[in-house]
């Protein structure tokens, strides 16, 4: 009976960590780990530690739950005095540093980036320069990513560039999802049911059910894919 009470706490102390997990992150905001500053990326792992804690601690839950809450709130403060003042953000963030420009690498920027030559010309080919006589610039981000500016000669060429005026793309709006019509995004996208299925009728798909994928990205046409590729119509 002991055991069987012990185990009931430790899943609501489980629930409750995860609850209080997911409000915070809902606070802090989402973002991929690639676009982390050093400061959220310690912060995320202290909670994500104090939240295992407070899921096992049976005795005394208030305090993990505490600790957890302290952290989050600091963290959401901290992100709104960066939005709102530079000064905060320089010192939070930190500054964009330059490793090279106009043929010149600079090595003390390298030494505060705690990057050595090797690393650098690493992200260079993970970006796909080979060549450096094709870089302009090269700028440490504060998240860690390195940005590539190319030198006009060897920057890809845009429409722009060849004096061509394509039409505008539109986001693709997913009308149909593991064979079941999505009835609100044909609504906002000012089309119906029926028109959806004539369009797949037309290209060889008797109903929804036979479509894993269909997005529309305007047009009279969707983008199909089928539920068995052994199915799909010829020339599809």
């Amino acid at each position: 009976m002991q055991y069987a009470a012990q185990a009931a706490l430790a899943a609501l102390s489980s629930l409750l960590s995860i609850a209080v997990l997911f409000l915070l992150a809902k606070l802090m905001g989402t973002k991929q780990v690639s676009q982390m500053t050093m400061f959220d990326y310690v912060v995320g792992i202290t909670i994500g530690s104090i939240a295992a804690e407070l899921a096992t601690e049976l005795e005394e839950p208030l305090r993990p739950l505490t600790a957890l809450v302290i952290y989050g709130v600091t963290a959401f403060v901290i992100s709104v005095l960066t939005n709102k003042f530079l000064k905060v953000r320089a010192l939070v963030t930190g500054k964009p540093l330059v490793l090279l420009e106009n043929g010149v690498i600079y090595r003390e920027n390298l030494k505060k980036a705690r990057l050595d030559l090797s690393e650098f010309l690493t992200y260079c080919r993970i970006g796909g320069w080979f060549d450096l006589n094709q870089l302009q610039s090269a700028v440490l981000e504060h998240n860690g990513v390195v940005s590539f500016l190319p030198k006009e000669a060897d920057r890809p060429a845009t429409p722009a560039d060849l004096d061509l005026n394509p039409k505008q793309s539109q986001v693709q709006t997913p009308f149909v999802m593991d064979g079941r019509l999505l009835e609100e995004n044909i609504r906002q996208a000012g089309k119906e049911d029926a028109w959806v299925r004539r369009a797949l009728l037309r290209q060889g798909y008797q109903d929804e059910t036979a479509v894993l994928l269909a997005v529309w990205g305007g047009g009279e046409k969707l983008t199909v894919f089928p539920m068995d590729p052994a199915d799909a119509p010829k020339g599809n």
